[in-house]
């Protein structure tokens, strides 16, 4: 019998095997090419580090990676050890604390003997003397036995304020006998209900004779001249008993103050932030810090013993306690702080161990800079020149006779510097040479402007008034054109320019009468300051024109000089028309830019203002943008032009650059 191969199991074995083979294929060729990947990646950054870098970063994974790991493992055993200690520390700490505030209610529990032994007292809880809380008996009717009585009583208080005086923690002292009657020098009951029926009387009579802390007070009848709060007092009690029956015969209640608790664990810190809290066996705080890390400590967290350590999770921080309960009181002290908080002697150990490290660091720094010093040297001092000249600073740099690359790169830096300042020095000349050449230009413009209104003015007083004037007028013009040629010079002395507006004032009188008047105030002492020329006078004919001319009756114009701030404020006020909002918007803008305002306005607006942008173009080209004009009006109450011009008391020789206005402003502030 012939069995035939079936050819179908077989094909699928055969694809079978070469899908394990190209699978196989697929992983290693995604191997290879992530380690690849890898290599060049790691590769390129080595290369891209600066070479000091690399040498800095090889010695400190040498030598910095053991010493923090020894450091490491010192810390952690040092914090163990410490930990133990600290704990032991802490629990003594908390046992002091105790060991206080037994002390105190110990004190307090023998000063109620101490009055229960009086006689007096002892008449009193037998209700054999009335105290201030009750009304007179028949059997004391008489005066002597009243007298006698009073007497008795105001001993009592005398002996109740001796304790108070002696200890001055007791807030208050107060006495109650079974009657409901009380004796007490600082306390008083709120209402007129009994005594004997408050909770702190019946927990103290149904405990006859035992000294009960009571913890601090909680809607008690009772209060004190002073006011006391119930969370700044501890209360604590003792019922007075007979001798012989053993019946409760009253109570004797004491007001502690809570800083006399405060005091024994205030001072006691744990830690950085840690503290000690005082609670009572319900968990509720008898004191605490101002700023607690938890207000409530459950009962349920405390252990049955005396004492213990516990940790809690506390809005998000793991907090320790230890505490410690006292037999006396009832009372338990807490010692709480986070677990995370460094104590100081590790932290004394840890720094230690970052001095090491330090140290080691400081170490591998040095060396691989020097290492790395004389490769990088010149390269970073080539940079450091570079980027001076990026802040402006053109000066050579200093090299040192270096024939490599790196001092003939030197070299061509030097050169390309001294190249640029040629052609800064080159281009601001060009630059003050334009500049003289624009302020002549505006100079020249203003001489016709001003000669037409003046001969205009002669006209119309020759018309009016005849020839009579006409030699004065004359004359005034004389002086005026003689000022404002100046011999040529740009800069004339402050009197010299007062005189010239004198002159053109003096024209202007002539054609206006009583119209108009005018004012000069400029000290002697800054007369004999330098000023550009033709300053005052385009002010004060556009004051006269456009603002006298406009109102009715005669106009006022003052002209004042003074100093401010190291600077030279002439104004020019008037009271006339003035200005309208969006006039003086329009003006002041046109202000801010003088030379296109001049260029580009339009005849009517630079028609009426072409005087004042004269000027403010005059100061800007002269002495740069922190001087000009100040330009303020309101309609109806006239215009105020304020002229900031620097302090020269020298003629300059040239116009100045803005640098060096500034300059010779520093300098006369110094003078």
């Amino acid at each position: 019998m012939i069995i035939m191969p079936n050819n179908q199991e077989s094909s699928s074995s055969a694809n079978q095997s070469v899908n394990e083979h190209e699978a196989e294929n697929n992983v290693w060729s995604r191997r290879t090419w992530r380690s690849v990947l890898g290599d060049r990646v790691r590769r390129l950054r080595l290369r891209n580090m600066p070479l000091r870098y690399q040498l800095m970063l090889l010695f400190l994974l040498f030598a910095i990676v053991p010493s923090v790991g020894m450091g490491v493992l010192v810390n952690w055993t040092v914090e163990r050890v410490v930990e133990r200690q600290v704990e032991g520390h802490t629990m003594q700490l908390i046992g002091k604390v105790n060991e206080a505030l037994n002390t105190k209610m110990e004190n307090l529990q023998n000063m109620t003997y101490l009055i229960a032994f009086n006689p007096d007292v002892n008449a009193f809880m037998d209700e054999k003397l009335i105290g201030d809380g009750g009304g007179r008996t028949e059997s004391s009717t008489t005066e002597g036995h009243s007298e006698s009585e009073q007497n008795r009583l105001y001993g009592m208080k005398q002996t109740l304020q001796g304790f108070t005086t002696l200890y001055p923690e007791i807030a208050g002292i107060v006495l109650v006998n079974s009657g409901g009657d009380y004796i007490s020098n600082e306390m008083y009951p709120r209402t007129d209900q009994r005594l004997t029926r408050e909770d702190w009387y019946q927990n103290a009579a149904a405990q006859p004779g035992i000294f009960t802390v009571l913890g601090q007070p909680q809607e008690r009848n009772m209060t004190t001249h002073v006011r006391y709060k119930n969370d700044e007092i501890v209360s604590v009690v003792r019922s007075v008993t007979d001798e012989t029956s053993g019946a409760v015969k009253g109570a004797v209640l004491i007001d502690l103050k809570l800083r006399s608790v405060s005091q024994a664990a205030r001072n006691v810190t744990l830690g950085k932030s840690g503290y000690v809290m005082v609670t009572d066996a319900n968990g509720q705080s008898v004191y605490k810090p101002e700023h607690p890390l938890i207000e409530h400590i459950p009962v349920s967290w405390f252990n049955a013993g005396e004492s213990g350590t516990f940790t809690k999770q506390v809005d998000g921080e793991t907090l320790l306690f230890m505490y410690q309960s006292s037999t006396f009181t009832g009372w338990r002290t807490v010692g709480v702080f986070p677990t995370k908080e460094s104590i100081s002697e590790v932290r004394q150990i840890q720094f230690y161990v970052v001095s090491f490290v330090f140290v080691v660091c400081l170490f591998g720094l040095s060396a691989s800079l020097w290492f790395s010093r004389s490769i990088a040297q010149p390269i970073f001092r080539l940079m450091s020149y570079m980027r001076r000249a990026e802040t402006g600073n053109l000066n050579a740099g200093r090299w040192s006779d270096r024939a490599d690359e790196i001092g003939m790169l030197g070299s061509s830096f030097n050169r390309m510097l001294s190249r640029i300042r040629q052609l800064i020095l080159l281009n601001e000349l060009r630059e003050r040479q334009k500049r003289d050449a624009e302020m002549r230009s505006l100079q020249e413009h203003i001489k016709p402007h001003f000669l037409y209104n003046t001969l205009d003015t002669i006209h119309w007083m020759a018309r009016k008034e005849g020839a009579d004037g006409v030699s004065d007028m004359v004359g005034a013009l004389s002086r005026l054109f003689r000022i404002g040629l100046s011999k040529g010079q740009d800069y004339i002395p402050l009197h010299s320019e007062l005189e010239h507006i004198s002159s053109y004032l003096q024209i202007q009188q002539t054609r206006y009468r009583d119209r108009l008047r005018c004012t000069v105030d400029v000290p002697d002492d800054l007369q004999n300051l330098y000023v550009l020329k033709l300053l005052l006078q385009p002010l004060v004919e556009n004051a006269i024109y456009h603002g006298i001319k406009g109102r009715r009756g005669p106009g006022h114009i003052v002209i004042k000089g003074n100093l401010h701030q190291g600077r030279l404020h002439l104004t020019i006020q008037d009271d006339g028309a003035g200005m309208t909002k969006e006039r003086l918007e329009e003006m002041l803008r046109l202000l801010d830019m003088p030379m296109e305002s001049l260029e580009s306005s339009s005849p009517e607006w630079t028609g009426k203002s072409y005087g004042m942008l004269n000027v403010q173009a005059r100061l800007r080209l002269s002495f740069g943008g922190d001087y000009g004009i100040l330009l303020d009006s309101r309609p109806g109450e006239g215009t105020c032009v304020t002229i900031v011009h620097p302090l020269m008391r020298e003629l300059p020789a040239a116009p100045l650059p803005q640098n060096e206005t500034r300059d010779h402003q520093d300098e006369s502030k110094k003078e």
